[in-house]
């Protein structure tokens, strides 16, 4: 009797510890599922793919977006700024989105540093006086008044990707190449010494929502930049 006792016991412990168990999986499954879901979701209020924006590049700007709120390492965590430049320069490839109000703020031009290519940029880099533009996550900082003007500092947060973009001189400055007229005259947007600059009008209007402490990428499918980003 006891020995039947005590296979009963045995029997039943599985049924018991998977009664206890399926709940916590179902619990990280839904909650990864609301995840996912939450980003489809936003991604369709805001209609960014009728506004050139994929699925996929909107998907990485909001993984490394989290990673970077999880580090701390924002203070205005509102903001997401993204610059495709998988798009041509002909078209408005930057996107300020205010994330947690659900708003895409502002969707315009933005150029690339004259070594990167021309109407479309296709090289990329990290080192001082390259010209080119340097992909990846950077955090807004303090603004300024330069030779363009009200300009906003960068700090790159990808080691060996653009961590150097403060000794570059990396900032978001207006510019009167980054205009509709200087596409017509010249075929292309004009281009920067790495910065990515913006239309004149609108400068100040986007510095002073994303400046002290947001996110800004900036993306493209180069193989060295996917193998060796550690946020997105």
């Amino acid at each position: 009797m006891q020995q039947l006792s005590i296979k009963k016991r045995l029997l039943t412990l599985p049924l018991f510890l998977l009664f206890f168990t399926i709940p916590s999986f179902l619990k990280i499954k839904k909650d990864k599922i609301m995840v996912i879901a939450e980003k489809e979701s936003l991604y369709k209020q805001l209609h960014l793919s009728e506004f050139g924006l994929s699925q996929v590049i909107f998907d990485k700007a909001m993984a490394g977006w989290n990673v970077m709120i999880a580090k701390k390492q924002l203070t205005n965590s509102s903001l997401l700024s993204i610059v495709d430049f998988s798009q041509s320069s002909n078209t408005k490839r930057l996107y300020v989105i205010d994330v947690d109000r659900k708003v895409l703020l502002l969707n315009t031009y933005v150029a690339h540093g004259r070594n990167s290519g021309g109407e479309y940029a296709t090289y990329f880099g990290n080192k001082v006086n390259s010209f080119k533009s340097s992909l990846g996550f950077y955090i807004t900082g303090e603004t300024y008044q330069g030779n363009h003007g009200l300009s906003l500092r960068l700090k790159g947060v990808e080691k060996g990707i653009n961590d150097d973009a403060e000794e570059r001189g990396i900032v978001l400055h207006g510019a009167p190449y980054v205009s509709e007229a200087f596409i017509k005259q010249c075929g292309r947007l004009g281009r920067s010494q790495g910065c990515p600059a913006v239309p004149q009008e609108l400068c100040k209007e986007i510095i002073g929502y994303i400046k002290q402490g947001s996110c800004f990428y900036m993306y493209y499918p180069d193989e060295n930049y996917l193998k060796h980003t550690l946020l997105g």
